[in-house]
């Protein structure tokens, strides 16, 4: 066992449901999906946000992801061997009555996987959380533990995958087995939403899975290409806003810059009426 960095408790990794960590919704007694089919039977009858969670954060439908999460959680990073990892599936973060969802693809292994929150603990997150704040769209700019005290009025941030993949790459399977938790997330804040921004491409086609969209449905030859800065306007009035990944490759090369993502998310919050 090993002590939180913040708060000092001792915790096994992963971390069991129910044992203290920072914002944990779960407890022992929480129903469990162990498959594909009882995320289906979850998802549907979730009637909030907060049991959403509560049932995301112990999920283990897919073996795979399950088996990755839990052996990173255990050998860790060198830089973060005498920490506990919290290695379970990373719930949505922020508002439940959100004007901006951000969407990305999945945790990072050492990032979210880590920590227990969304985009946090990793080069990722920090630029992305760097960049809300510049916008007024969180308190802090730094993203470091689930007990940080970082907070959010206006928007909430979700992973397509709610666990970390080998290779950041999860399967067509694995990303059709977690897509009920999504849906389900939608269904319960989708009457605030304006405004969707896609981190990246597998996040762009994401969120026209979930927005229901099909070429049929949409003005103009198909669906809307993903591209950092394209707007597509939907016909049930949401917009939404591509965005290229703020990987640290993304940043390091030049290909998105601070710049860039402000512009992104001052757009969004122009777009969603946020003054």
């Amino acid at each position: 066992m090993h002590a939180h960095p913040r708060t000092g408790v001792l915790f096994e990794s992963p971390v069991p449901a129910g044992s203290g960590w920072p914002g944990d919704p779960a407890t022992p007694d929480t129903a469990v999906a162990a498959g594909a089919r009882r995320v289906v039977e979850l998802a549907a009858t979730v009637g909030d946000v907060g049991e959403l969670d509560t049932l995301v954060s112990v999920c283990r439908a897919c073996p795979r992801l399950v088996a990755w999460r839990e052996e990173v959680a255990v050998v860790k990073r060198r830089s973060f061997a005498d920490e506990p990892y919290w290695g379970r599936p990373i719930t949505g973060w922020g508002s439940a009555c959100p004007r901006i969802l951000v969407l990305g693809l999945a945790p990072a292994a050492h990032g979210g996987n880590r920590t227990g929150r969304v985009f946090t603990g990793d080069r990722s997150g920090d630029q992305l959380f760097a960049a809300l704040h510049r916008a007024g769209l969180v308190n802090s700019p730094i993203s470091v533990d689930a007990a940080d005290g970082l907070s959010a009025k206006e928007i909430r941030i979700a992973a397509a995958v709610r666990c970390a993949p080998p290779g950041n790459a999860p399967t067509p399977q694995e990303r059709a087995t977690c897509e009920p938790w999504l849906d389900a997330e939608w269904r319960l804040i989708s009457p605030h939403v304006r405004v969707v921004v896609a981190l990246g491409g597998f996040a762009w086609q994401a969120a026209l899975r979930l927005l229901g969209k099909e070429p049929a449905d949409l003005p103009g030859p198909g669906k809307p290409k993903f591209g950092h800065g394209v707007v597509a306007e939907l016909p049930s009035g949401l917009q939404l806003l591509g965005c290229y990944h703020p990987s640290q490759q993304n940043m390091f090369t030049g290909r998105l810059t601070p710049a860039m993502l402000d512009d992104v998310f001052d757009e969004a919050r122009r777009r969603a009426g946020i003054r």
